[in-house]
């Protein structure tokens, strides 16, 4: 257990530490491929899980798996160890297996109402105008209490919203059938690459994410991203949305001793690939503000020119790893690395970033008041978990074991868009057969009255319309509340929660 409030990264001249109070202050890993980022990467997840933070880390090629096994004493890391003035013993770190399709992990799950608009049009690839009808979409399951969990409930909603585009355009502007056609087809390419087995419940709780052992020990929960990585755009999504449900759950608890979460972001030029502005500065914002909640945000990238300016700012620790300068792009990429650390009069920066062996790297860590140390060329401790993945039959003896066996693994169908809107079109079409006007007159009138074009009210019409209306809002508002109240005893929050969007979403709006 640490004991000091440091996690050993190496040794330069002298030991590199990162300190605990200053990790929420967020980080960045970088270097070309086969320099040493992973075994950096599990060196920090055990250093913080050895000091009782719980950590989340997406596990590309499975290599992270091994923290759940003792490492093995292979000469080059007992040599290291030596060289770096400690003693190699081999250990192993609680780990939780995490999976969106559940086959390497339990099931990850999110609501369509949790992901919100603007992650779900970044995740269909939905152009401005698509987007926008599906906000309103959106906006028209708040105002009706519509609970969307799953793809099945967005479908319905927008086969209701086409139904009614007429009166719908008029209320909230254009809404074209074709438009949404368009965001029906980007479900069905979603469905066929088995993406909509993230969308539905139960959903992941983000309190199951920040857990400690027996021992203090903070527990490493590995999202497998093998398979995932054949869908970037989902993989990207998916961090983003846990990024930010982290950001809406968590209280404001300012600068702690150590973080309550560390949160590893890999392959993080897939999250700003291609993204628009729009959404890379909310991303800018969450990453500037969810520090006083006590996470810590650590980007791992190939070049550091994959990360924006503006998120670069505010990661305030850093490891470099070689870099090559084969292409103009290559060095801007070995230039900009360079620039960004407090320069050390020892040595060149930019020459030692190409010049790096495998298993060193570069590290400024902040201290002192929050200012960045002097850059290091530093020999990165080895980690004393194995290095390599656990084997098929020891991953299951793990998930079996795991306090969340049974938990997340069966999906759950409530009662939700899809089941009210069926209900809803029944009941107008029963309507109709009794000379009813269909499910907008079931509905009190709820994108204006039901008489004809120039007709005009009687008063006596005009009152029982009134007494319609009040009656049908009150059997909505009925609806309405028996739905929360289920909705507070399956998912442990309010009506509110399940139709508010995500903090991404919310942000764009302020």
């Amino acid at each position: 257990m640490s004991t000091d409030g440091t996690i050993l990264i190496g040794k330069s001249t002298k030991p590199e530490h990162l300190h605990l109070r200053l990790a929420n202050r967020h980080g960045l890993v970088t270097g070309a491929t086969g320099t040493g980022k992973t075994v950096t990467l599990q060196v920090l997840a055990e250093g913080f899980s050895n000091a009782g933070v719980p950590v989340f880390a997406a596990d590309i090629k499975g290599d992270l798996s091994g923290i759940a096994a003792p490492g093995e004493g292979k000469p080059v890391f007992v040599e290291r160890a030596a060289e770096v003035g400690v003693e190699y013993a081999p250990d192993r770190f609680p780990v939780v297996f995490w999976d969106l399709f559940g086959e390497k992990g339990h099931r990850v799950r999110a609501t369509v109402s949790e992901m919100g608009p603007l992650l779900l049009s970044r995740l269909l690839d939905l152009n401005d105008t698509q987007e926008g009808v599906l906000n309103i979409a959106f906006r028209v399951a708040d105002e009706q209490g519509l609970l969307l969990v799953d793809l099945k409930d967005l479908r319905a909603l927008l086969a209701f919203i086409a139904d009614n585009a007429k009166e719908l355009t008029t209320a909230y502007g254009n809404v074209s059938k074709q438009s949404v056609g368009a965001i029906q087809r980007q479900l069905l390419v979603l469905e066929n690459q088995n993406a909509h087995e993230f969308l539905g419940e139960p959903a992941l709780q983000i309190r199951d994410l920040m857990r400690v052992d027996r021992d203090g020990r903070g527990v490493v929960n590995l999202l497998a991203a093998d398979r995932l990585m054949n869908n970037p755009r989902l993989y990207a999504t998916f961090l983003l949305w846990l990024m930010s449900e982290l950001f809406e759950e968590l209280p404001e608890v300012g600068d702690l001793d150590k973080p309550k979460l560390v949160f590893f972001f890999d392959e993080a030029h897939l999250l700003f690939a291609d993204a628009p502005k729009a959404l890379v500065d909310s991303v800018e914002r969450v990453v500037r503000l969810i520090r006083s909640k006590g996470v810590g945000v650590y980007f791992v990238t190939q070049n550091p020119l994959d990360v924006p300016e503006s998120v670069l700012g505010q990661l305030g620790n850093r490891v470099q790893h070689a870099l090559r300068a084969f292409t103009p792009r290559d060095q801007r990429a070995v230039r900009a690395a360079a620039e960004t650390f407090r320069q050390n009069p020892a040595f060149s920066t930019a020459a030692a970033i190409t010049e790096l062996g495998v298993g060193e790297a570069l590290v400024s860590t902040l201290e002192g008041r929050g200012a960045p140390s002097m850059v290091e060329r530093t020999l990165v401790a080895p980690p004393m978990g194995r290095v390599g993945p656990v084997d098929d039959a020891e991953r299951q003896a793990l998930i079996a074991a795991s306090p969340f066996r049974g938990k997340y693994d069966e999906s759950v169908d409530p009662d939700s868009a899809a089941e009210m809107l069926a209900r809803r079109a029944e009941a107008a079409a029963g309507g109709e057969a009794a000379g009813g006007g269909g499910i907008l007159d079931m509905l009190g009138g709820l994108f204006g009255t039901s008489r004809k074009r120039g007709e005009t009210l009687s008063v006596g019409q005009t009152v029982a319309r009134e007494v319609t209306r009040t009656v049908a809002n009150q059997v909505v508002g009925e609806i309405a509340a028996n739905i929360g109240k289920a909705i507070l005893g399956r998912q442990g929050g309010s009506i509110g929660r399940a139709v508010v969007r995500g903090t991404l979403g919310g942000l764009l709006k302020r």
